[in-house]
């Protein structure tokens, strides 16, 4: 793992999963500064990862870090960048966890400064089984590039995409596990009482999650084939008004973010 320091500006929910994903794979870093404004969200983050350093409020602070991760909602991105532009190292690493922020709009919020990743994290990265897609400034270093995926390849996969798609990535990968989890966790909590016991769910969920997945990809079947290889579909008459959330909220989203 890389022996150089490491700042995150906002200690929210994205720095907890990348901070948990490095220590569930014994690879984090030992030179690690959080700033937030919220005291509370600082305290839970020193308790769980006692080796690293927080101070309230403070975006400067970290941005004087040789790895600085931008944790923030889109909004407030702006006004930070023009706070901790004087003190960017010049052969620092700039890395966006955010969707919507480009990185023509770091660079210009940060005066022209061109060493620029953006990653899209997802949750199962702090299990080490995340999807996070990233793209990269065409200026930056092939010794930055590398460093940073260095960096999140304990944390799953890191696949290079083209930037315009990062905001889909967001809808697609990060945003993902939500629109299953609240249904497995009813499931689960249904099945259970159905007497199956929490061992027996804990095995057989997963696996069928996995089989269902790899038969949509590996069957050969097309998709109508696929859904009609099960007879009793407890679900068909809501499927109409689940797909049509899809479509309209999910459009919608995509839209605010690329606006």
């Amino acid at each position: 793992m890389t022996n150089k320091s490491i700042g995150f500006i906002g200690g929210g929910r994205v720095a907890k999963i990348v901070l948990q994903g490095w220590k569930k794979a014994g690879r984090i870093p030992a030179n690690i500064v959080v700033t937030d404004n919220d005291a509370d969200v600082l305290g839970k983050l020193q308790n769980e990862f006692q080796n690293i350093e927080t101070i309230i409020d403070d975006p400067k602070r970290c941005a004087a870090s040789d790895i600085v991760f931008i944790g923030l909602h889109p909004p407030v991105i702006g006004g930070v960048l023009q706070e901790i532009r004087s003190v960017i190292k010049p052969s620092a690493i700039i890395v966006s966890l955010s969707p919507k922020i480009s990185i023509a709009k770091i660079s210009d919020g940060l005066g022209g400064f061109k060493n620029i990743a953006r990653i899209i994290p997802n949750a199962p990265s702090i299990v080490n089984q995340g999807y996070n897609p990233a793209a990269f400034s065409p200026d930056i270093s092939a010794e930055s590039k590398q460093i940073i995926l260095e960096l999140f390849r304990p944390l799953g996969d890191i696949p290079e995409v083209a930037e315009e798609l990062l905001e889909a990535y967001a809808l697609f990968t990060a945003m993902g596990p939500t629109y299953f989890w609240f249904q497995l966790y009813e499931l689960q909590e249904l099945i259970a009482s159905f007497g199956i016991s929490s061992k027996a769910i804990q095995d057989g969920l997963p696996k069928m999650l996995n089989g269902a997945v790899k038969t949509m990809y590996e069957s050969g079947l097309t998709p109508a084939e696929v859904m009609n290889l099960i007879p009793v579909k407890p679900l068909a008459e809501e499927e109409p008004i689940i797909k049509e959330y899809y479509r309209n909220r999910l459009t919608a989203l995509y839209k605010k973010l690329k606006s």
